[in-house]
């Protein structure tokens, strides 16, 4: 990471840690913080603002931060997610070093726990179905009913509880829960579950060894006191969640006693965050997989050619707030400029290729110019581009007639090639059908030095020789949901598709240079926009690459900004 990424961003959560510092409540004086993801799906950006939090802060204050995967719901998880975490954790720039866990790591030290509770007179289990739990539950407005299994006598309960784990009792039919306050005006309190029976499941950690699965709230307070956790950070979401936190960590005897701190989580436009939503896209076809380069996962930004430093950049600028809001989603396409704007090498690339033959350049003539790697860093070097009797220009920078403010080529007008000589359009050739298929031009050979006399260019464009170009195919990437919030005033999110979130253009020409490019090399089409190399797509058999970003906020104007 660069230096000026290691500053310490003050947010209210850092000012928690150095109060909680300064007073001596940290054990050791070692801040340890941990990043507990569900490995049910791909991670998303905003899981990216929880790992630059968690592991930033670890790194600011010399502590330390586990990757820890909850996967307390097998039937919904795999190593396929596992995996998938753990690169896009690496890619973002973070190493938990030794220190990866699994919930699943504690099965038996929580059961142990439970058992505890019920000890203490704390836990009981509960024969009510989901729905009849539910009814007993109350509202916010009326309190609930206790169940009528609440006051099972703790042998029995023990008793019952030995049965669930040793896989007597079917699916639904028992629970363990929590014996709090079926009056509290915070539901979370009203005897929840900690525990339900789970048969015919294959845990990827513990395969067949378990039917009995903890919950969520009574597992993750419990693994991070085992495992020291110092500050345990999380989005609002958890906020009424809090209580029941702390009460499963004063009522066992846990080795630590780990505070909970959320901070307001990642609303971003034109996308979606929701695992269900995410999982509808990629399980009905409407992306081509958890990786595709409009879905707003970590895997499909970095295969969209994002950089690591951009989305670190994004996570930094948002800031840490209690407050919810809905970010734009120019903030995290400007952190992606200008990151590839320092960082990605210029080539030339014509998308819409239209032929352009040079009549006063020798036909099998061929010379080599010098052209910059990138025009604001001479470390970047430079390269030799060939140029020929034949060249390929975009379409669109050609009109038969433009008025004076169109800077590309025109009939009868002159336009200097970037890196190149000037050329001047004398004709224009049609097919039968009338479509344009090539446009015959004067070159102008001393050019090279300057404009020559009487001739002045309209603009610059850039070109491929046609000799030398190399074919590929070129994805046109835009943002997957035409509306700001999807799903607003809809029936149903996935009315808000964008119908042209992807373009595939076939033909293209490039520089021949870029033939050597591998997968996830990223750099600037010059005129064209930021496109990196498909990390999945493109082999030996032809190259692909993706956009990554257009040079400039297309999206600015259609929103009046």
């Amino acid at each position: 990471m660069a230096a000026n990424e290691s500053e310490k961003k003050s947010n209210f959560i850092r000012q928690i840690i150095d109060a909680d510092l300064a007073a001596g409540r940290v054990p050791g004086g070692v801040v340890h913080t941990r990043f507990p993801p569900e490995p049910n799906g791909y991670l998303h950006i905003g899981h990216a603002k929880s790992i630059v939090l968690n592991f930033g802060i670890a790194r600011d204050y010399g502590g330390k931060c586990n990757l820890r995967f909850d996967d307390t719901n097998p039937h919904k998880e795999n190593m396929e997610f596992v995996e998938s975490i753990k690169e896009d954790v690496r890619w973002l720039g973070y190493d938990w070093e030794e220190r990866l866990y699994y919930a699943s790591d504690y099965f038996e030290k929580l059961y142990d726990f439970a058992v505890e509770l019920i000890g203490k007179g704390l836990a009981y289990v509960c024969d009510l179905d989901a729905e009849s739990m539910r009814a007993h539950r109350g509202t916010l407005t009326e309190p609930g009913k206790e169940s009528p299994y609440r006051n099972r006598g703790v042998e029995e309960n023990l008793d019952l509880f030995r049965r669930m784990r040793a896989g007597e009792f079917p699916d639904g039919s028992r629970t363990l829960r929590a014996k709090i306050d079926m009056a509290s005006p915070n539901l979370n309190l009203r005897d929840p579950v900690l525990y339900r029976i789970r048969h015919g499941v294959i845990h990827h950690q513990t395969g067949a060894e378990w039917c009995i699965y903890p919950m969520y709230d009574y597992t993750h307070p419990l693994s991070d006191a085992i495992e020291g956790i110092t500050h345990s950070i999380c989005t609002l979401e958890f906020e009424d969640h809090r209580p029941l936190y702390d009460w499963a960590v004063e009522h066992v005897s846990a080795p630590a006693r780990p505070r909970q701190y959320e901070f307001a989580r990642l609303n971003l436009q034109y996308t979606v965050m929701s695992k269900r939503k995410l999982t509808r896209l990629v399980q009905e076809g409407f992306v081509s997989g958890w990786d595709d380069p409009r879905m707003p996962t970590i895997a499909g930004l970095r295969r969209r050619g994002y950089t690591p430093a951009a989305v670190r950049d994004f996570c930094e600028r948002i800031g840490v707030t209690k407050s919810d809001s809905t970010t734009e989603m120019g903030v995290l396409e400007n952190s992606v400029r200008e990151d590839l704007d320092r960082s990605a090498p210029r080539r030339m690339a014509v998308l819409r290729p239209l032929k352009v033959v040079l009549t006063n350049y020798l036909a099998l003539a061929e010379e080599w110019l010098e052209a910059a790697n990138h025009p604001k860093d001479p470390a970047f070097g430079s390269r030799r581009i060939p140029f020929s009797a034949e060249i390929w220009i975009d379409r669109d920078d050609f009109r038969e007639e433009a008025p004076r403010s169109y800077k590309r080529l025109v009939k009868g007008e002159a336009v200097r090639l970037r890196n190149a000589y000037v050329i001047r359009c004398d004709e224009v050739v049609r097919e039968h059908n009338g479509e344009l298929s090539e446009l015959r031009c004067t070159c102008f050979p001393e050019s090279l030095e300057g404009n020559p006399e009487g001739i002045k260019p309209r603009g610059v464009i850039h070109w491929v020789s046609a000799r030398h170009a190399v074919d590929a195919e070129v994805r046109l990437y835009d943002r997957l949901f035409s509306q700001p919030i999807p799903g607003k005033g809809a029936e149903d999110f996935i009315e808000h598709l964008n119908p042209v979130s992807l373009q595939v253009l076939t033909g293209c020409k490039l520089e021949p240079v870029l033939a050597g490019a591998g997968a996830g090399d990223r750099f600037q089409f010059e005129r064209e926009g930021y496109f990196c190399v498909d990390s999945r797509d493109s082999n030996e058999g032809g190259l692909v690459f993706n956009r990554t970003v257009t040079l400039r906020d297309s999206w600015a104007k259609q929103e009046g900004r």
